[in-house]
């Protein structure tokens, strides 16, 4: 019965054919060509008789120069991106080292060089030392709170003016030359004060900034001036101003009464001797009475507890 016969139409050997199974092979190596050309070699030790031959030193140097005309570099195009460029595997240790050209590691100095351009650029770290806060009290630069009050610690306007003590607000309202008390009209409450002619527009018509006490205030016509005398409900301090929609005054500046202490009452004496101290206090760039008392609760609260740390504490 007659063979049937394939021939071989490629009689020409194509290194290109086992690319595939070469680069799983160089995988499996972990893309090192230097582990990859030990195992080829130590394949042909074991399993041929190629290093029994005739100069194998030469066959290989052939297989090289055949599969890298230019000496240049080894084919590399089938490696993953990450794999990098090595120096070709020694030969076994029977035989002497051949001299076999090999490409330079360009891809390694060009990291090596980077690496080191790495290092210098990373910044030296600085180790910072806590330095405890030392807290300057500075007095700071006063603004305006109002205008300056006039010497009835009020303020004078075109339609009126206004002073005050402690316990009582005094306004005065000119009016027309010959008017008389039953052609006015003055209205006093809690919070509001009204004051005008009859048949005519009020001179004032406006909210109080404070309360007053309406059934203790008074009012009177004397030389063409209405005068009126509000009782302050809070007679702890000073009016900023007397009607709501009036400018007001700078209360700091207030010029405490010329009165005997021993003619007032304990309370408003105790708020007038208060008043005059913050005053005296400030001016010389010390602390108020309310300051003094937090920095004496402070010191109390510091003598009680000394395991604590009170370096940083600010009484403001």
């Amino acid at each position: 019965m007659p063979q049937c016969v394939i021939e071989d139409i490629t009689n020409e050997f194509d290194p290109t054919a086992y690319e595939k199974a070469l680069g799983d092979l160089l995988v499996k190596h972990e893309s090192d060509t230097s582990k990859f050309l030990q195992s080829v070699f130590s394949f042909l030790n074991a399993k041929t008789n190629f290093f029994k031959q005739v100069d194998p030193k030469k066959k290989i140097l052939d297989a090289l120069k055949e599969a890298v005309p230019d000496h240049e570099g080894l084919k590399t195009g089938f490696l993953p991106k990450s794999a990098k460029i090595e120096t070709p595997v020694p030969v076994p240790k029977d035989e002497t080292p051949a001299t076999i050209p090999s490409p330079k590691p360009q891809v390694k100095e060009v990291e090596k060089v980077d690496e080191d351009a790495k290092e210098i650029e990373e910044p030296i770290p600085v180790k910072t030392v806590e330095v405890p806060e030392t807290v300057v009290d500075e007095e700071p630069e006063e603004k305006s709170k109002g205008m300056k009050p006039n010497d009835q610690r009020g303020a004078d306007f075109e339609t009126h003016s206004w002073g005050q003590t402690l316990t009582e607000v005094t306004v005065s309202i000119p009016v027309p030359k010959g008017t008389r008390a039953r052609q006015l009209a003055v209205t006093i409450s809690k919070q509001r004060l009204k004051v005008g002619l009859v048949g005519q527009d009020p001179i004032i018509d406006d909210d109080l900034s404070e309360t007053v006490k309406a059934e203790d205030s008074l009012w009177n016509l004397s030389d063409n001036v209405v005068e009126i005398s509000l009782q302050k409900v809070d007679g702890m301090h000073w009016w900023a101003s007397l009607l709501k929609s009036d400018p007001i005054i700078d209360t700091q500046k207030v010029e405490p009464e010329s009165s005997k202490l021993g003619d007032l009452d304990a309370d408003t004496r105790q708020t007038v001797e208060k008043m005059m101290f913050d005053q005296r206090q400030k001016a010389m760039g010390l602390p108020s009475s309310d300051e003094l008392k937090k920095q004496e609760m402070l010191k109390k609260f510091m003598a009680s507890h000394p395991e604590m740390d009170f370096s940083k504490a600010k009484v403001m």
